[in-house]
């Protein structure tokens, strides 16, 4: 997925969580901490009371709760998707690994 519209602030280590969230089919060790580094690269990821997590990118948030391990499950990497994909597809916002008009996985 290297490509030079990928912005040069996501590390590899957030490049990698990319990528392993549009692997299909869907990864099963997807760490939540590398998740959210992601999130906090491309928007902002805020602990709401309760434990839930308001997730923000682009004009779209998005409430996730924490796994009860260390890897997210199949539901959280299709609402992720979703999430990345449609923030890919505002003018100000380009995430790399999605493509604007892209179909809801």
């Amino acid at each position: 997925m290297s490509s030079p519209s990928q912005p040069a602030h996501l590390s590899n280590h957030q490049r990698n969580t990319l990528r392993q969230i549009f692997q299909h089919p869907a990864g099963h060790n997807i760490e939540w901490r590398a998740v959210l580094s992601l999130l906090e690269a491309v928007g902002s990821a805020e602990e709401q009371h309760g434990g839930k997590v308001a997730v923000t990118i682009g004009s779209e948030t998005e409430y996730f709760d924490p796994p009860p391990h260390k890897d997210i499950d199949t539901q959280a990497v299709v609402n992720l998707r979703r999430m990345l994909t449609k923030a890919a597809t505002e003018p100000v916002l380009r995430i790399p690994g999605t493509k604007a008009g892209r179909p809801d996985p």
